[in-house]
């Protein structure tokens, strides 16, 4: 563990309102909480500790081993973060279970219970689990919410997963080619119990490598996807889209709807397309694209319209001509602009020695008049760089700060020798002695170096092919837990210093464990 001096500093400002703001501090009150820089990654060799900023700590909610209070024995549906239909050991053995890998977060209060909700990412079948916050037992805290469709089938592996207030369906995302991938809905109701433990797959959607899901204040959803594109000499081509679905009933994603795709424009008003980056990945374009500074007008491309049917997005996108992308993975509502920016991560090449464009992507923003408009302008918030890339999961922490974590891989890990990050970008324009401001492209403040559990370290040193090896963050997530729709991720402004406002993250493979962040402020 890296215990030296942290010097660079990210400072956020916080204005603490409301009840559970109130509890610590007056309403008016400001609290403040310094975001040291954590000096360096962990180096990949052996077992490591996580290493946190000095002002967070965390404590485990959640860890593979857990039993849930409800199994599905008859199909290995047993543990929080292990299927064992293998009838092999939990982890450190030839024939371990199979590591289901607890993806992203979902914080919820139903009439003042308060859960967290998953997918699992990895396993022979897909599920999703609940974790009771205010369990005090660890064996009796987790859940099976859902392991089977619509006809008591099995059904993809989850990758994302979000609240939709509007029908009251945590939407869930399977990250797999057509006619595999998708998106499925499972029911809640008001105590945020499983209506009947069923997914739906919703058809309008589409079938496509989806991972981020999450919907805006007039009950769009949108769908971020990461589908690996094929190699290509210096890297890989772009492969992959950003999506909305514009639902005929936003109470009911059955009924229908249109699903469009983005395109981004040349300086000449034409759109990029895949054919002309496939054709060329070292197009012009994707290196402006992918320079901090530069802007591009952007509009929406209907993909599929009309009745509920099986499609494949993917195609269908290319052949409307939207712009493909290099694994963009998750995306989300800035605070404070009423749902008129949505910033997405890039994941790029996930290798050291890719030589295209936009090899290490990064964060995009994309402005429009409201969330429904048909067009925008799209910019680079952060520029992704061979230390600060395969950026994955993303959540605001305050109005202006950002948080980021890689997954970048086994593979890039050993070139790096250098395990995964997380990172605070502050995306305030910063403010000269005048009081004017001057852009400038944010620093990535390492908050977070993940360490190496020893299950991640067995299986990255030769355990089972079906489990990943290198621990992996996943799941960062910050929210109040509102399920109404006032409390899509976006509507409010985040309060980390108020009580109600809390931090989750998952240390992916391994042991599988999900961390509670706390904050800590000064007056």
């Amino acid at each position: 563990m890296n215990t030296s001096f942290l010097a660079k500093t990210s400072i956020l400002t916080l204005v603490v309102g409301g009840i559970a703001g109130a509890a610590a501090m007056s309403a008016d009150a400001k609290a403040t909480v310094s975001v040291a820089d954590v000096p360096s990654a962990n180096a990949r060799a052996g077992v490591a500790d996580n290493v946190l900023t000095t002002s967070a700590t965390e404590t485990a909610v959640a860890w593979g081993n857990l039993p849930l209070t409800n199994p599905d024995t008859a199909n290995g549906v047993t543990h929080y973060g292990y299927n064992t239909a293998v009838a092999g050991p939990l982890t450190q053995a030839t024939d371990e279970a199979h590591k289901t890998e607890p993806d992203k977060n979902v914080y919820l209060v139903f009439n003042g219970h308060h859960y967290l909700y998953q997918g699992h990412e990895a396993g022979p079948r897909g599920y999703v689990t609940r974790i009771d916050l205010d369990q005090t037992d660890p064996t009796k805290r987790v859940s099976l919410v859902s392991d089977v469709d619509s006809s008591g089938n099995a059904y993809p592996t989850i990758d994302g997963i979000t609240w939709d207030p509007f029908t009251h369906q945590l939407l869930l995302t399977a990250e797999s080619k057509s006619p595999n991938g998708g998106v499925f809905g499972v029911s809640l109701d008001a105590n945020g119990d499983p209506v009947d433990g069923k997914a739906t797959r919703l058809d309008a959607l589409g079938s496509g490598g989806y991972e981020g899901v999450q919907n805006d204040k007039d009950g769009n959803v949108w769908l971020v996807e990461d589908i690996g594109g094929a190699s290509a000499s210096g890297g890989k081509v772009p492969n992959s889209y950003v999506y909305r679905f514009r639902p005929t009933d936003k109470t009911d994603l059955t009924k229908g709807g249109t699903l469009e795709a983005l395109q981004i424009l040349r300086k000449d008003g034409t759109p990029a397309t895949a054919a002309q980056l496939q054709a060329n990945p070292s197009d012009a374009f994707i290196a402006d694209l992918h320079t901090y500074g530069t802007s591009f007008k952007t509009r929406w491309t209907t993909v599929h319209s009309g009745a509920p049917a099986a499609f494949d997005a993917t195609a269908a996108a290319k052949a409307a001509n939207a712009t493909p992308l290099k694994r963009p993975e998750n995306g989300v509502f800035r605070p404070g602009t009423d749902f008129k920016q949505f910033y997405f991560t890039e994941t790029g090449d996930t290798s050291a020695t890719s030589t295209l464009p936009g090899a290490f992507g990064g964060v995009f923003r994309l402005s429009q008049s409201g969330p429904s408009a048909a067009t925008g302008t799209i910019t680079i918030a952060a520029v992704g760089d061979v230390a600060h890339t395969g950026l994955d999961n993303i959540s605001f922490l305050t109005k202006d700060d950002l948080l980021v974590v890689e997954d970048a891989g086994d593979g890039l890990h050993q070139q790096r020798n250098a395990l995964d990050s997380g990172y605070l970008y502050n995306l305030a324009t910063p403010k000269n002695d005048k009081g004017k401001g001057k852009k400038k492209a944010p620093k990535a403040v390492r908050w977070l170096a993940e360490g190496r559990d020893a299950s991640a370290t067995f299986d990255a040193m030769g355990g089972p092919s079906y489990n990943d090896g290198d621990n992996e963050i996943t799941g960062i997530h910050v929210s109040d837990g509102d399920p109404t729709p006032a409390g899509l991720l976006g509507a409010k402004v985040p309060n980390p210093a108020a009580a109600a406002w809390r931090t989750f993250w998952t240390q992916q493979h391994g042991d599988n464990t999900t961390w509670e962040v706390r904050w800590q402020f000064g007056r």
